[in-house]
C-alpha cells in the first residue's frame, strides 16, 4: 500500500505564510475560519439522514426559490463564521446581506 503525506488546510496555510514575511495573518485567519465552517458543514451532510436536514426549509430567496434546510444551515454557518473571524464586515449571500 502506497504512503499518501496528507496536509490539512492549516498546515498548508501556516506552511505559504511563511513566504510573506510582511503578511499580518489576515487571510491566514479567514482561511481558518472558512475551512472550520466546511468542517462543520460536512458534519451535518453526513448525517443528513439522522437529523432534519433533508428538504425544503418553508423560506424563499430573493430570486422566489424556495430554499431547501441544508442551504439555509450552510448559509447560517458561513455568515457566522466569516463575520466571527473579524476579518470580515460584511457578507452578501442570495438570502440577504449581513454587516
Amino acid at each position: 500500500m502506497e504512503n499518501y503525506k496528507i496536509t490539512t488546510l492549516n498546515d498548508f496555510i501556516i506552511l505559504k505564510q511563511k513566504d510573506f514575511p510582511y503578511a499580518k495573518g489576515e487571510l491566514s485567519s479567514l482561511l481558518h475560519h472558512i475551512g472550520t465552517a466546511a468542517k462543520m458543514v460536512n458534519n451535518k451532510i453526513n448525517k443528513a439522514g439522522l437529523v432534519d436536514i433533508i428538504g425544503s426549509s418553508g423560506e424563499v430567496n430573493v430570486h422566489g426559490e424556495n430554499q431547501q434546510k441544508l442551504d439555509v444551515y450552510a448559509d447560517k454557518v458561513f455568515i457566522g463564521s466569516l463575520l466571527s473571524s473579524g476579518e470580515c464586515c460584511g457578507v452578501a449571500t442570495e438570502a440577504g446581506i449581513r454587516v
